[in-house]
């Protein structure tokens, strides 16, 4: 999870790295190329100056709130929240039980205050002006325990925002399997934002979607009955003008489904790539155009290693993105390892046009002082990707994202902790990376 990406499950027996399948379960296949997977890099690898990518290029500064113990932050937002021009932060805080905004109130200056009331176990943020009074509201899904259970313990919650930076908890679905997604979009072309739910659960868990019928109605349809989801947000992937859903669902599970839409409320279930490794770790996914070539593509991590009796990395952790070849078809592509691989961002980092590939380690081996917490995977231009270590410290980073935080064209990432086993010597909660001066 951002917290929804920690793939909480029984342990299974352990398979062949390596092995991987691309199925469609009406019948349709996409193309497979070869996979060819990239050394790990060793953690003094890639070392370079301080106006290349690698380490010493940013600077960090500790933002919010300082940790009060072993910090939870389970996922976060960029995000110019009060829409004055300065960009945000929103947290959600699973030691806490709350969602608290980090607000930029002059360029370079930060104050965190807590939005709304207590909330169990948030699990994932995202902004959306739900009911059409130009406010950005904030919806947040929330898991209500953080531990593995099978209680219906799950919610989805939306902070009403009045406009004057005052938001009230509205409840929209609750008593379900732990909810670890949510995330507005008008999947039936009606006007309103309807709601894409995940909810990993444990044994039992779905994705539905929740239709908006008006003054805070909601309708809901069942898209998959399967535990683990991860992320599931929505896109048109096939250029039809109507809004799909990828969903990235973890467990005994591993594979990226694509629900195609019509664009009245009906979806077709995809298959577009699975692992027949059990333990595979499923960690996150976005959407995006890794070659810019106006397809959008699939980037995902996998680097989850909460449900080993010793938490931490497996040989097979790292980040791969589905080449959208157009037509419904996608083909596969290793992008490199990373140990404990978590929050996958597409962006241009270094400024050269090509996007580049960010993502962070949530659990890696961190009796090691050489154990890598923050990596980018740089594009070279013909979109083969370059491992450059930007940081050792501070570790247990289960998410990051990207933005340029104070309008001067240059990208700066900010990282969550998620301390869930010890060492606890590097400890940080939310950290802004700046370039340096």
């Amino acid at each position: 999870m951002n917290f929804q990406h920690l793939r909480i499950g029984i342990v299974a027996l352990l398979v062949a790295f390596g092995i991987y399948f691309v199925v469609n379960r009406d019948g349709w296949s996409p193309p497979v190329t070869a996979v060819k997977v990239a050394a790990r890099p060793e953690p003094d690898q890639a070392v370079a100056p301080s106006d290349t990518l690698g380490l010493g290029y940013f600077a960090q500064r500790q933002i919010g709130r300082p940790p009060d113990g072993p910090p939870w932050v389970t996922d976060l937002l960029i995000v110019d929240l009060d829409q004055d021009g300065l960009k945000d932060i929103l947290v959600c805080d699973a030691h806490l039980n709350r969602v608290s905004w980090i607000r930029q109130i002059r360029l370079g200056v930060f104050e965190e205050q807590d939005i709304g009331e207590t909330i169990a176990g948030p699990a994932h943020v995202e902004v959306a002006d739900l009911n059409g009074d130009g406010h950005l509201d904030v919806l947040v899904s929330a898991m209500g325990v953080i531990p593995p259970s099978n209680m219906k313990t799950g919610s989805v919650i939306v902070l009403v925002n009045d406009g004057t930076n005052h938001f009230t908890n509205r409840v929209l679905l609750e008593n379900v399997a732990r909810v670890s997604y949510v995330a507005a979009a008008d999947l039936n072309k009606d006007g309103r934002l309807d709601l894409v739910v995940g909810q990993f659960g444990y044994i039992e868990g779905e994705i539905r979607w929740m239709e908006n019928l008006g003054n805070w109605q909601f309708k809901s349809h069942a898209l998959l009955d399967l535990p683990g989801v991860i992320h599931a947000p929505a896109a048109d992937l096939t250029g039809s003008g109507n809004l799909d859903i990828v969903a990235l669902v973890s467990q005994d599970s591993e594979e990226v489904h694509a629900f195609m839409g019509d664009g009245q409320g009906h979806f077709r279930d995809r298959v577009l790539y699975g692992s027949t490794n059990k333990d595979y770790g499923s960690s996150g996914l976005i959407i995006g155009d890794v070659n810019k070539d106006g397809r959008p593509d699939i980037v995902y991590t996998n680097g989850d290693g909460f449900d080993y009796a010793t938490p931490g990395p497996r040989p097979w952790h790292g980040v791969q993105w589905l080449e959208n070849l157009g037509d419904g078809k996608f083909t596969y592509h290793r992008v490199g390892d990373f140990p404990g691989c978590y929050s996958p961002v597409l962006v241009d980092l270094d400024g050269d046009g090509d996007q580049d590939i960010v993502a962070s380690s949530g659990f890696n081996d961190w009796n090691d002082k050489r154990a890598v917490s923050l990596m980018c995977f740089e594009n070279d231009g013909t979109n083969h990707f370059i491992p450059r270590v930007l940081a050792h410290a501070p570790t247990h980073l289960i998410v990051v994202k990207a933005a340029d935080m104070f309008n001067d064209g240059r990208i700066e990432l900010v990282t969550g902790a998620f301390m869930f086993y010890p060492p606890y010597d590097r400890t940080s909660r939310i950290t802004l990376w700046e370039h340096k001066k």
